[in-house]
């Protein structure tokens, strides 16, 4: 975005900033996931992150409580930003989760799932970067159905991933961590398509 022209054009890069935010969080959980090693740093890292994630939030709701003009409905900032902050907290509570499970070693499930949040993060940072433009040209809408999409393709990997757990899991403990933590990867992707379905509505809306 090319500066901010008016008052509630703010709005614009505050969630421009946090979509960025998130997308650092989510590499470093994507790091962690592919390359699955020093967990204990990475995961401290993504803590610190998480904890950034939290400011850009933060400011968000900042700006919303001291504005009288916003660019699209107050309840629909406010939810939006609630989504994008479950996003996070979500692959946090995995990354946070391998260790308090003492997980040795990652389920391909758990890899698709992962490689599914990353991507669909980094098309809500692509919706965010160009939502100033939202009556000009059809990129927000397009990164909309996208995540839409790459959400009904974690619905089947998640399904097919618990229903192989249930019927070869043979260890009641492995079976009770690894339901958690695939429900946990699902959140993440259910989050980020709440990001989306929220703006779909803001789009009905505003054009």
């Amino acid at each position: 975005m090319i500066g901010v022209k008016k008052k509630e054009d703010i709005f614009y890069k505050l969630f421009s900033d946090y979509a960025a935010k998130i997308v650092k969080a989510g590499e470093a959980f994507h790091d962690l996931v592919q390359n699955y090693e020093d967990v204990e740093d990475k995961v401290s890292k993504i803590k610190v992150f998480e904890t950034e994630c939290d400011m850009e939030a933060h400011k968000i709701l900042k700006a919303l409580n001291g504005s009288f003009v916003t660019p699209f409905d107050r309840e629909d900032i406010y939810e939006v930003t609630k989504q994008m902050d479950d996003i996070v907290d979500s692959i946090e509570e995995v990354a946070n989760r391998f260790i308090v499970f003492d997980v040795h070693a990652l389920r391909p499930e758990a890899l698709k799932l992962a490689d599914l949040v990353m991507q669909s993060i980094r098309e809500i940072e692509i919706l965010f970067k160009h939502l100033s433009e939202l009556k000009k040209n059809q990129v927000v809408r397009e990164q909309i159905i996208e995540v839409n999409r790459l959400e009904n393709e974690g619905d089947l990997i998640y399904r097919k991933a618990l229903t192989k757990l249930f019927k070869e899991e043979k260890d009641p403990i492995e079976l009770i961590k690894w339901k958690h933590l695939f429900e946990q990867l699902e959140a993440s992707l259910d989050s980020c398509e709440n990001v989306a379905n929220i703006m779909e509505g803001v789009v009905m809306k505003y054009v």
